[in-house]
């Protein structure tokens, strides 16, 4: 008997402790890596940042002198040109390249003379500049006593791709043939620049989707080989950053921030992040305000914003959302959390149109075209910013020892945790404070915050979750990928071309 209650004693004392290892397991500290980490929130300076942009020197509607003005009047604090297949080298004086320029005007894609800023002179708007140069960056000083950096060789690769556009700044490279990813990349990473993969869903087809549920199902073939084509084309180059998640009013890209979590879920289980960022990609005036990135930097230098980008300490940012179902998401919480207001029903009413149209389409009523992507947005025709606010992130903080990450911000209403491709929680702003222990049941390898605003959304980089323990320990890859190379652009007309087939017989035989 004393034996028996000897055994059962040992075993409620092993089983006991087991207990608690795994309550310890199950709610112990999480290792969290932190972009932002080692950024001091009082001292760090935030530039509204354009990535993206175009003149009449390739395929844009607006001369650069058009381009920087409207740049100045929406407070853009840094600027990067980067015209299709052409470096820009300065704004003072003519640079296009020749053979793009003049083949895009041949075949009437350009419009009008170029007209540079010279050294000096004034806007139609009234308002007077000068050009100089500090330390190697060219500034164009107002005479409101701003100035706005140029980001040097700001450019569009791939100029006569059919589907591989990679932005690239800092390096004077470019290569006028019929190229792809991997030429562009390699070109970039061999020169020692930076770059990032442009509006995805314009060359996987996402943008022709209608549903979300529809975007980026990897049980599609188009679909499983772009995302592995991106995935092996960042996992061998660095210099690339990542990819634009919201771009030019979010109607070809409403579904790349489902791209962004599925690179980050393979991404960072195996302790790596991916980065985003937001542009305009404006060809036009009343686009350039649409996206751009907010850097995080101690001074403003060309320097210091290659390493703010490389480091991923830096908000993407937009003033337009094409997504229905984040809006439907979005006019919830705004009612659940502050109650019914005239923006909530603003959201819900673009909510309300993309699903009619949706609805129209798969009916057979309306035909899919580029108008499915109607945005909710804060700019006015003109492309101006008709609200008063934009929010903005005023800092960011991992605590370790409480496993928390806390968001500070102005002009914003929610915050939106999203984890593994999963709303995971949203947040009233003034509370933005999310425990890791709270959600361990269903966070995956890292999360990511969106915070959203009458003035727009600003998207952090994501935190990553043990990812030590996780690197070089999973495949980014799947087994059985082939790269098609140039010829991959029929991979996603194929797809959609089916897609747009099967929906015809299905409506036929309804």
């Amino acid at each position: 008997m004393k034996k028996i209650i000897s055994l059962a004693l040992s075993l409620l004392f092993v089983f006991g402790m087991t207990t608690c290892a795994f309550a310890a397991s199950d709610n112990g500290s999480y290792t969290v890596t932190n972009p932002y980490e080692g950024i001091d929130w009082g001292e760090i300076q935030t530039y509204k940042t354009a990535l993206h942009t175009h003149t009449n020197a390739s395929d844009g509607d607006i001369t650069l002198k058009e381009n920087i003005e409207r740049h100045v009047e929406c407070g853009f604090d840094i600027v990067a040109n980067t015209d299709h297949g052409t470096v820009n080298y300065s704004w003072e004086y003519e640079n296009p390249n020749k053979f793009i320029h003049s083949f895009l005007k041949l075949i009437g894609r350009n419009e009008g003379e170029l007209v540079y800023l010279g050294k000096s002179g004034s806007f139609d708007n009234g308002i007077s500049y000068e050009l100089e140069e500090r330390n190697g960056d060219d500034f164009l000083v107002l005479d409101n006593g701003k100035d706005i950096m140029r980001v040097p060789y700001g450019i569009e690769n791939n100029a006569v791709s059919v589907n591989a556009h990679v932005n690239s700044w800092f390096v004077d490279y470019h290569d006028n043939s019929i190229t792809t990813y991997v030429d562009a990349l390699s070109g970039v990473q061999k020169a020692g620049g930076i770059c990032v993969i442009n509006h995805p869903g314009e060359y996987s087809k996402a943008r022709y989707e209608i549903r979300s549920a529809n975007a980026y199902n990897l049980d599609e073939f188009q679909y499983w080989y772009h995302v592995n084509k991106w995935a092996k084309l960042l996992s061998k180059y660095d210099c690339c950053l990542g990819i634009d998640v919201n771009s030019k009013g979010d109607s070809r890209t409403r579904f790349d921030r489902i791209l962004w979590d599925i690179l980050l879920e393979r991404f960072a289980d195996n302790g790596q992040n991916v980065f985003a960022i937001c542009s305009s990609d404006a060809h036009q005036l009343n686009k350039i305000d649409t996206g751009f990135v907010y850097a995080l930097m101690p001074e403003k230098t060309s320097s210091a914003l290659r390493d703010s980008l490389s480091s991923g300490q830096f908000f993407a940012a937009s003033h337009c959302l094409g997504n229905p179902d984040e809006l439907v998401e979005i006019y919830t919480a705004l009612e659940e959390l502050y109650g019914e207001s005239e923006l909530s029903d603003k959201v819900k009413a673009a909510a309300f149109e993309m699903d009619e149209k949706a609805t129209a389409i798969e009916s057979g009523e309306a035909d899919a075209d580029d108008d499915i992507g109607i945005t909710y947005k804060v700019l006015d025709d003109d492309g101006y910013c008709i609200s008063e606010t934009e929010p903005m992130i005023t800092s960011v903080t991992v605590d370790e020892a409480e496993d928390t990450i806390s968001i500070e911000s102005e002009n914003a209403l929610i915050v939106r945790w999203i984890s593994n491709g999963k709303l995971i929680a949203t947040t009233r702003s003034d509370e933005a404070v999310f425990d890791l222990n709270d959600y361990s049941d269903e966070l995956g390898s890292y999360v990511r915050a969106e915070v959203f605003g009458e003035g727009g959304v600003i998207y952090t980089q994501a935190f990553l979750l043990d990812s030590a323990a996780k690197a070089g320990t999973s495949e980014v890859v799947d087994k059985g990928f082939f790269d098609f190379g140039v010829l991959d652009f029929l991979v996603g007309t194929v797809g959609n071309w089916a897609d747009i087939i099967g929906r015809a017989v299905r409506n036929i035989f309804r």
